[in-house]
């Protein structure tokens, strides 16, 4: 089993993690949102990282994505699982469910999203923005719980801070049919998709937002409630993926560690390669 990179908040950084130490890493992008976790759980090496810092000093827009995704690559990572909180635009996914999130819509306008640009171009797909054979494998894992988790869903991606009006939260549920709403998961599944690492994310639901007649209007403190209640689960439901990882040969069938095989537009003797080799990518 390879080395799987963690992304989350504090209820996952608080677990004990055997020989763990507080790793200090530098990227071509700059420093990451805090020091990178290694330590191990149940036999497997885990990097993980505070998406926000610890004590939440990053806001979703000025999250260093580049720089975390880039510390994880560096750290020899193959495998990314995000964990982060999320609204409910779904009836069925009620706050305390999970959600393997499948498809996004990207709402953000504020982000820088690819490692690439002038001097080294390229476009790789997402059309499965997630790694399908790594959502298999965390959905399969959560059978061994108690948790609730629905193995597919489209999450939106939107700028934030703020919380959505009542007519974007309609228009989000009832047009486009989005399940859940967060702000972290974009550029996080962009740039690992470039980095050729496997990214999947399990969407913690915390409130139905605003949309939802019966509840009132999503506030901080209700999220709060609920996203400490999140946490043990979170937990728990890491550990299954780590026992169920120790029995699986991870091989992704997707090909998200060719990603770059044909995206790669700009030719050889007109390329910055900078960039690639700041991510010891294979091109």
């Amino acid at each position: 089993m390879g080395k799987i990179g963690i992304i989350g908040g504090s209820g996952l950084y608080s677990m004990e993690f055997q020989n763990a130490e507080w790793l200090d890493v530098d990227t071509h992008w700059g420093k990451p949102s805090d020091h990178v976790l290694r330590g191990n759980l149940d036999g497997v090496e885990i990097y993980f990282l505070p998406r926000h810092g610890r004590g939440h000093i990053y806001s979703p827009t000025t999250v260093p994505y580049k720089a975390n995704i880039a510390a994880l690559k560096k750290c020899g990572v193959e495998q990314i699982i995000s964990f982060s909180a999320c609204g409910s635009l779904n009836e069925r996914m009620a706050p305390g469910d999970f959600v393997v999130v499948s498809q996004y819509i990207d709402r953000t306008v504020q982000r820088d999203k690819s490692f690439f640009g002038t001097n080294c171009v390229a476009h790789v797909s997402l059309a499965d923005p997630t790694c399908l054979d790594q959502n298999s494998l965390i959905v399969s894992a959560a059978i061994n719980t108690d948790i609730t988790v629905f193995p597919s869903g489209t999450y939106l991606a939107m700028e934030g801070p703020q919380f959505s009006t009542r007519a974007e939260s309609l228009l989000y549920r009832d047009n486009w049919g989005c399940d859940v709403i967060g702000m972290t998961n974009v550029p996080e599944m962009n740039l690992a998709r470039e980095a050729q690492i496997c990214y999947s994310s399990v969407a913690m639901v915390t409130d139905f937002d605003c949309w939802h007649e019966g509840h009132d209007a999503v506030t901080v403190a209700d999220i709060i409630k609920v996203m400490q209640q999140n946490v043990d689960n979170s937990q728990k439901l890491l550990k299954a993926i780590i026992a169920a990882s120790n029995q699986d040969d991870h091989v992704c069938q997707q090909g998200c560690h060719q990603s770059l095989e044909y995206a790669l537009i700009t030719t050889p003797e007109k390329r910055d390669d900078s960039v690639l080799k700041a991510l010891e990518l294979k091109a």
